[in-house]
């Protein structure tokens, strides 16, 4: 049996070791801390972002060059009017519409803010006309008039500028015969504006009844979230209604449904895949092949 005094036990650890050890030792420590927190750079904003699903990290470029679509799990990001138009114009070529159309405080609305005020600021920080924007270009060398709707303009909500605006596409389709698509993007109708915001849902209803009676396409592509007004009206009025996966679609959320009814909701619910299956959608189609697929479409409408 091993003895103690056979142990070399150093827990000091001052014998047995040369200054020039604990030397190196301090600066090596010393060496991983010479930059103060406050000095050290961050990354710069709009570089990275994360997916809200999965949570995987990436840049802001990459996520754009997959059509801001997760390539990890299929999460679609939402996008504004700008984006959809680059992926579904030809060479991201289009003429805007209608641009001049903007909303007014026509009843001196005041919640938080005043609602003028509120426009001013969302005008300044989203630099867009309002919550749809208007647009005529080619897909796949074929004419296509889009509105699409904008989530960060007061929640995309339906007031009278988009119903003016859609009416307007309508008008316009009519005189050119150019088949026409809504991307629904919305939180429902803009409480500011009160009635002329109700107003929009048979305003835009009978001028998309023109379309079908002059037999020019008109297709809804509902994305996340598309609810309220916009569901009661136009987004469920088209000849074909899709929706991107993952999108939820209803006229009120689920979590009111639930108080409402005092019962759990059906996994999915609202989703639409749910939809779909349901018999609300005609199809799903994944961002990345939306062009294609429109492109198809509009060859057979011709036909």
């Amino acid at each position: 049996m091993r003895k103690e005094e056979d142990f070399d036990v150093n827990l000091s650890g001052e014998d047995g070791e040369s200054e020039e050890t604990k030397r190196t030792w301090f600066k090596r420590i010393k060496k991983g801390i010479l930059t103060a927190t406050k000095d050290k750079a961050d990354a710069p904003e709009g570089i990275w972002t994360m997916c809200p699903s999965c949570k995987l990290t990436l840049t802001v470029s990459e996520l754009r060059e997959n059509y801001f679509v997760c390539p990890k799990c299929e999460y679609h990001h939402r996008i504004g009017s700008g984006e959809y138009f680059e992926i579904i114009f030809d060479n991201n070529e289009f003429t805007e519409l209608f641009a001049n159309v903007v909303s007014k405080d026509y009843l001196g609305f005041v919640d938080l803010k005043p609602y003028d005020k509120r426009l001013e600021e969302t005008y300044a920080k989203t630099n867009i006309h309002d919550s749809i924007t208007v647009a005529h270009g080619k897909v796949n060398e074929n004419d296509l008039v889009i509105a699409c709707m904008d989530f960060e303009f007061i929640g995309g909500s339906l007031g009278s500028v988009m119903g003016e605006k859609i009416s307007r596409a309508c008008d316009y389709c009519l005189q050119h015969k150019i088949p026409f698509m809504i991307i629904n993007k919305s939180g429902g109708a803009r409480m500011m504006e009160s009635a002329f915001s109700l107003m929009q849902l048979a305003k835009t209803s009978g001028k998309l009844s023109q379309l079908a009676d002059a037999k020019i396409p008109y297709i809804s592509l509902c994305t996340d979230p598309t609810f309220g007004g916009t569901t009661a009206s136009f987004a469920m009025l088209g000849d074909i209604i899709c929706g991107e996966p993952g999108a939820l679609i209803g006229f009120a959320g689920p979590r009111v449904i639930k108080e409402t009814i005092k019962k759990d909701l059906p996994e999915g619910f609202q989703r639409s895949e749910f939809l779909l299956e349901h018999g609300f959608l005609d199809f799903i189609v994944n961002r990345k092949e939306l062009k294609e697929k429109l492109g198809n479409l509009l060859v057979l409408f011709k036909n």
